[in-house]
Parts: structure tokens; sequence; C-alpha cells
């Protein structure tokens, strides 16, 4: 992966990979004295072997080993956010509504907060959002509550919230003009695997949302490594699945090239498999049915060459040797050739900490995504709003309580009026009017100050309220959240 990266690179092609051991980040430092891979240089011919560094840029969700990566709730989208909260079908349909609403009312999702606002909102308001949504279940709106507090607790919540990544960050050229290698540290990452696949499938889907059409280019603008892909496709339901084939089939067309890196050829569907023109095999071991199952899908799969028995060929590769496969000039597979791999121009093995440290502080992105924003979004509108309909509810109670006090009787005519004081008689009828009243089986009617204040929550800010288009896996398209 390291070699490949470096190649793309020298050719002004940008790259992002997860660094999943954290051993890919010595692409920033050059190389060329590790003893193997100059004995493996010799051994390949390649004279004047020397050691190269390549620009790299270091990210870090968490923002501990490179710059923050950030985005918001409403970029990310009902679809993925389902996923990522493991939600049935049901609870997508209630987090569906949710985004819908927030869009038709100009609600701003941006972070944790303002989703956690806006599910008490549905919460509260359920039985009137039914009739033009659907069942709006409390459970579910909770459970879906329950799942955020543990993705917070897996450190999920540092994701979301701005400012917002800018891909243009991502896909740029040095002085040199060569590509910069953007450098995902993943290691702690992968302790939440459905996070980690989430996140890898968000970027791939603002990549497709977010670039043009291009047609088919000399050479890619972007190119994307799915590292652990099968953490992608596992307990995908098939919508989605379907969705990821789309992606994976048109974003050629907008020049980014796509690698999806696994152990085992079976963890991606064939649907998905299908797609991939180029192919590099390394070794698989055939000790128990499945990897014997797995040798012969990975052999059947690679175009045959009469002089090479594939099958045989995969369990026997050493360290640095591989099966390749490329799509020729006419887009056909070339025939499978078994080869070495070229070493690595850049240090092989991690950098040190004080090193990533120079090199995350002199980045040419260097205090942009450090620093969290926290503008009016849902949640602020929603608290308005609660404030809002308290205040009318107060001053309606107010004016009621004057009125009562203004119709207070004379002395001598505290005989006659006592019914009303109790509740009989117009001021009687005037409270319940007001302020609701209970019928003789329990039942509740709503008065006039709890429907204004209601009234109130559901009409403040929609008059800014706009539809919204999101794309196929559900985001905002082109990020537009980060310009309303």
């Amino acid at each position: 992966m390291q070699t490949i990266a470096e190649g793309f690179s020298a050719f002004g092609v940008p790259v992002f990979m997860a660094d999943v051991k954290g051993d890919l980040s010595g692409v920033s430092q050059p190389g060329g004295d590790n003893p193997k891979a100059v004995e493996r240089a010799k051994q390949m011919g390649i004279e004047g072997y020397a050691g190269r560094a390549f620009p790299t840029t270091y990210w870090d969700l968490f923002g501990e080993k490179g710059h923050p990566i950030r985005t918001t709730v409403s970029e990310v989208g009902p679809v993925l956010m389902a996923r990522l909260l493991q939600l049935n079908e049901t609870q997508e349909g209630v987090l569906n509504i949710a985004f819908k609403v927030a869009d038709e009312q100009g609600l701003l999702l941006l972070d944790f907060k303002d989703l956690q606002a806006l599910l008490q909102w549905l919460a509260e308001n359920a039985g009137q959002l039914t009739t033009e949504f659907g069942n709006v279940s409390k459970q579910s709106v909770g459970t879906i509550q329950r799942q955020l507090l543990m993705l917070d607790q897996q450190g999920g919540q540092g994701f979301f919230g701005e400012p917002a990544l800018d891909l243009a960050d991502m896909i740029r050229c040095d002085a040199a003009g060569l590509g910069t290698i953007n450098i995902l540290a993943a290691d702690r990452l992968m302790q939440s695997p459905r996070l980690y696949g989430t996140f890898l499938l968000w970027l791939l889907s603002e990549l497709f949302e977010a670039l043009p059409e291009v047609g088919d280019l000399d050479k890619p603008k972007f190119v994307f490594f799915f590292d652990e892909a099968h953490l992608l496709f596992n307990d995908a339901p098939k919508a989605l699945l379907a969705r990821i084939e789309q992606v994976v089939r048109l974003i050629r067309s907008k020049g980014v090239g796509v690698y999806f890196i696994t152990q085992n050829p079976l963890d991606i569907p064939e649907s998905v498999l299908g797609q991939l023109g180029n192919r590099v095999q390394h070794a698989l071991r055939a000790f128990t049915p499945r990897d014997q199952k797995a040798v012969k899908a990975a052999a059947t799969t690679m175009r045959a060459n009469p002089k090479l028995d594939i099958e045989t060929a995969i369990t026997e590769l050493a360290v640095g040797e591989a099966l390749v496969s490329f799509l020729d000039a006419k887009g056909r597979p070339s025939v499978t050739e078994r080869v070495f791999v070229i070493p690595p121009g850049s240090q092989i093995g991690p950098i040190t900490p004080d090193q990533r440290k120079a090199l995350i502080a002199g980045s040419l992105v260097a205090g942009v995504y450090e620093k969290t924003v926290d503008r009016e979004s849902a949640y602020e509108k929603l608290k308005g709003r609660a404030a809002q309909s308290a205040e009318v509810a107060k001053d309606m109670a107010s004016e009621a309580e004057n009125a009562v006090k203004a119709s207070k009787p004379l002395p001598g005519q505290a005989s006659r009026q006592a019914p009303a004081e109790e509740g009989g008689g117009m001021l009687g009828g005037l409270k319940d009017v007001l302020f609701g009243s209970t019928g003789p089986r329990g039942g509740k009617r709503e008065g006039l100050a709890e429907s204004a204040a209601r009234s109130a929550m559901r009409s403040v800010g929609s008059a800014v309220g706009r539809e919204i288009i999101r794309g196929v896996l559900g985001g905002i398209l082109g990020g537009g959240s980060r310009r309303r």
C-alpha cells in the first residue's frame, strides 16, 4: 500500500489512506536505509535506489495524532447515521422524520446536542407529527437517544461539529507537484469499527457528491484506500449495499480511484467486487475450508495465465510478492502475473511522536480545524422556542389572573358570586377556555394558553425553512450545510 501510494504521489495524484497499524506514518520521512529494502532492490536490479520523503498530512478523528476531522450531522444524513447507530427499520424511519422536520424548518443539525434536542422535540410533539409524517413512537426516539449516548462514550461526538472538513484540504499537491498523502490515524478508531466504516463511507460519498463529472482522465484526481473493507459490509442492509455499489460504480467518472483492502476476498460482496478492475493479490494460507474457498474464489476471479497456476501460486507467495492484474488501455483485465513489489522509498515503520508533532504544526492546514465553532443551530433555536412558549403561557396566565381579580365581588355579594370563584359560571368557563379542562372520564381538553404555546414552538423559524436536497447516501449535496 505504501509503495502504491508513493507511486501516485510521484505522478501528482493526492492519496488518502487509513493507518490501521500505525506503520504508514513513515511515508513523510526518507527511507532507503532499511536492510531488507536494500536487499530486495538489489535482487530486482534497481539501480540508484535511495530514500525519498513525500508530502504528508496527518488526520485524526480524535485530534490526537493529526488534524481533527469533523462533519455535521446534516452532512452525514439519515442513512449513514442510522447505520452508525445500529437502528432497525422502524427507528430509522423516525430518524428520517427528524431530518425531514429539520430540513423543512431550517434547523441546522451540526453536532450531537442539535440532534438530541430535535429528538426531544419530536417526542414532545409526536401526536401532532403523526398525522403528517406517520407514527413517531416515543420508544423509538428513546432508543435513538440511548444509541447516541453509547456512540458518545466511544468518542463519536467529536466527529460531529464545525469547522467541517473541506475536501480541498486533502486534494492538493505541493510546490514540486507531488500529490499529498493524507494519513488517517486509525489505531484508536479501530476500537469502534462501526464508526470507522461509517466515517470512510461518508468520506467516499462526500467525494462522490462534491466532485464534478470529468469522464475518463489520464490519471485520477484522487485515490482512496479503504483498509479493513470488511467493516464496511458487515451486517449492512441490502438497501445500503445497493447504494454503496452505485457509488463505487459511478465514482470513477468523478476522477476518484478506490482501492478496497481486505485479508479475504470473500469479505467484499460480489456486486461490489465486480466493479473493481485492478487486482493485487497477496498470499492466502488455506488452513481451513473457508480459507480454501477464499483461495479458489480469488484464483477464479483473476484472468487466467497459461504459464501460471494461480491457485497454487496464491498459497506460495512470500513477503514482497503479489499476483497482479490491471486494466489495459482498452479497459480489459491483463493476464495475471506473479511479481515482486518495489520497496518503498520512504521510511518503513512509524515516525516518532516529536516528528509527528512538528509535521502537524508545520502543515498547511495547521490551526484550521483545531478550534471548534458553535454557531446557532437546532439546539439554540429549539431552546429559544421553549423559552418563548413559556413566556407566552406566563403572559396569558397573568392576564387571566388579572381578569379574575378584576371580577371579585363587592362586600355583601360574596354568597352570590361564590360559585363563580369555585369554577362555575362565566369565569369558570373562561378558565376552561384558557387553561383547558378535565372531562368526567379523565380526558384532558387543551386550553388556549397551551395551544398558543405549542403553536409558537411549531411556527418560530418555519418561515426560513427550505427543502434540502440529499444525495445517494443521504448527505447534503455538495456539503451545503457549511454555507448556510
